[in-house]
């Protein structure tokens, strides 16, 4: 993605395995509200974090550990704790969460989260069907 018409330049995105967009001088990008919701600072230390973003899934729903397939207008979180990133998905404003099958994984660096949220979001969301 340009910046303000310069070219872009890469940032790796540090314990998630991957690169994104960066900034003037190869600053990272700042973050934006966007489709995963604002960005909350990291608390000190790299203690539990997490992330939420309204979706609606496609067609076929969220697979969920607890209750199988959940449809409809949900939220997600994207939670960060012990080295380890979980997917966890609710009924949008209910009390109960249930882990989405297959959405958990070693994550080195806390810094990685918001890439991880953002591309988990940018997978579940498909309101177009």
């Amino acid at each position: 993605m340009d910046v303000d018409g310069a070219p872009p330049t890469r940032a790796d995105v540090a314990g998630a395995g991957m690169s994104a967009d960066a900034g003037p001088a190869g600053e990272p990008a700042p973050a934006s509200a966007g489709p995963a919701g604002p960005a909350a600072a990291a608390p000190p230390g790299g203690g539990p974090q997490s992330r939420t973003a309204d979706i609606v899934p496609g067609p076929g729903g969220v697979m969920t550990d607890e209750v199988g397939v959940v449809t409809g207008e949900l939220t997600l979180r994207t939670e960060y704790a012990d080295g380890q990133v979980t997917l966890r998905v609710q009924y949008r404003e209910a009390d109960e969460w249930y882990a989405v099958t297959g959405g958990r994984a070693p994550l080195a660096d806390p810094a990685g989260l918001d890439a991880v949220h953002t591309i988990a979001v940018g997978l579940l969301n498909r309101p177009e069907g």
